[in-house]
């Protein structure tokens, strides 16, 4: 984990304070379910608070429209937030209706991107290729749900890599990973980020850790917890 970044996902202020103290963490993201999750009730003052809290790290906020003319309005008003504020497109609205033309647009007009929910090769291609020349950007790769659908997501991650290079500013990142090992995975592929629940980044402390000692602490933790319990076989 020498090259890749480690970014913080969620849209807890509290654990995204704690992240900021960390100097593994080197940026941000969030989306619409996060938030939901988190129990967020103003976006605006949510954001606000957050790029005050964290005004020197990468921080990728979401549209919420699924209409274009409206994401483009949204987009604007994030990019006010803060300097270092990325805003996060998806690369179609909820009708499978391409945002390329959109991201484009907004390109042009200087905005930092990270277009979102991203899984084919081909999607990458129409991305990278809407970027603005001197702009910088991200292009999130959701590596977890290909692995979901049964498919590896290594092979698309490097050639996802290949592609993000040939446009100077973009970066490839790794989304929705599901476990520590795809930090390693990411790294291997050429990402230049990986996004972690603080799920994940809890577990970063067994990095390095010996199987037998892990195998130790696992049998323990089934001993207190069967103390815990209360039963007897016998």
């Amino acid at each position: 984990m020498n090259k890749i970044k480690i970014y913080a996902d969620g849209a807890n202020i509290e654990e995204m304070e704690k992240a900021y103290k960390s100097e593994t963490i080197k940026g941000f993201t969030t989306n619409p379910s996060l938030m939901k999750k988190a129990g967020i009730q103003n976006y605006e003052t949510f954001a606000k608070e957050v790029v005050k809290k964290i005004p020197d790290r990468s921080i990728s906020f979401e549209v919420f429209a699924d209409d274009f003319i409206t994401m483009g309005l949204e987009a604007a008003k994030i990019a006010s937030w803060g300097e270092n504020v990325y805003i996060k497109i998806p690369i179609t609205n909820s009708q499978g209706k391409s945002s390329i033309p959109l991201i484009n647009s907004l390109s042009k007009k200087g905005y930092s991107l990270n277009v979102t929910a991203i899984l084919t090769i081909e999607q990458v291609h129409e991305t990278v290729d809407a970027f603005e020349p001197g702009t910088e950007n991200i292009v999130s790769v959701f590596a977890g749900r290909i692995a979901d659908s049964g498919v590896d997501p290594m092979p698309i991650m490097k050639e996802a890599s290949r592609i993000c290079k040939e446009k100077e500013g973009t970066e490839l990142l790794w989304a929705s990973p599901r476990e520590v090992l795809n930090i390693f995975q990411a790294e291997e592929c050429g990402c230049d980020i990986i996004t972690c629940t603080p799920a994940i980044l809890n577990k970063l402390a067994g990095v390095g850790k010996s199987l037998n000692q892990i195998s130790l602490e696992t049998v323990q933790m089934f001993t207190e917890d069967v103390k815990k319990l209360g039963y007897s076989i016998i």
